[in-house]
């Protein structure tokens, strides 16, 4: 199996084979989150616009959309996991659109089979991979809004090139370094409301959810996201 790791946008241009797309802080870790809490499906939308429409014509599906990390008008959520878990979701759809991880599904028009990825996922992800044992494998990391690369969303690659490959991975470190780094962010106090330090716990939690969150397709070609029981 050769597995390899790309950046930002481009590099889901030019991912191949399976594909996992990975945004840490926060999109699939909001994800996971809303799947562990009931979600029944999620469609991942990389337009604003195109997002609000579907709310339109759906008005009973949940909206989840940020820029620049905060909520945008008219949505439900933010993009925090600690909003998820407070909020009852059982049994519901919602529509998610990010500055950064859906805009890595959007782009990844090569890929062959598409992931969404995030460290609470991350074992039950590469197992998914496993079982589809495929030839290439390449992992996307989306960076802070696709603009450059982030610490958590790199360690996160490397840490399932590990699992795939059988090496080994320090964890306590890279927390400290995701904690160091770009993960300062909810730390910062006047933020708190939209950036809350729960929320880089959450998404640090490694192996949280036995399940990946494999892209699926509609009869009319629109992407949504699904619940796979794997661990």
């Amino acid at each position: 199996m050769e597995v390899t790791i790309h950046q930002l946008l481009e590099g889901a241009r030019e991912a191949r084979g399976v594909t996992v797309v990975i945004d840490v802080f926060r999109a699939y870790s909001v994800e996971s989150y809303a799947f562990a809490g009931g979600m029944e499906r999620i469609y991942p939308v990389g337009n604003l616009e195109e997002a609000y429409e579907l709310k339109r014509e759906h008005p009973d599906f949940l909206l989840c959309g940020e820029r620049e990390g905060r909520k945008q008008e008219g949505c439900d959520f933010g993009n925090s996991p600690l909003e998820i878990m407070k909020s009852d979701i059982q049994g519901r759809t919602m529509i998610h659109t990010t500055s950064a991880g859906t805009q890595g599904l959007e782009n990844a028009t090569g890929a062959d089979v598409l992931l969404a990825g995030a460290l609470v996922n991350a074992k039950a992800t590469a197992e998914y991979i496993r079982r589809l044992n495929p030839q290439h494998v390449s992992l996307v990391c989306m960076g802070l809004a696709c603009r450059r690369p982030t610490d958590e969303d790199t360690l996160c690659a490397q840490y399932l090139r590990a699992l795939l490959l059988g090496e080994e991975f320090d964890k306590e470190k890279a927390v400290e370094i995701m904690r160091k780094g770009d993960g300062q962010r909810f730390f910062i106090p006047e933020d708190q409301s939209f950036a809350p330090r729960e929320d880089f716990d959450l998404c640090t939690q490694f192996d949280r959810f036995p399940f990946a969150l494999p892209v699926r397709y509609t009869p009319d070609g629109r992407k949504y996201i699904e619940k796979a029981m794997v661990l």
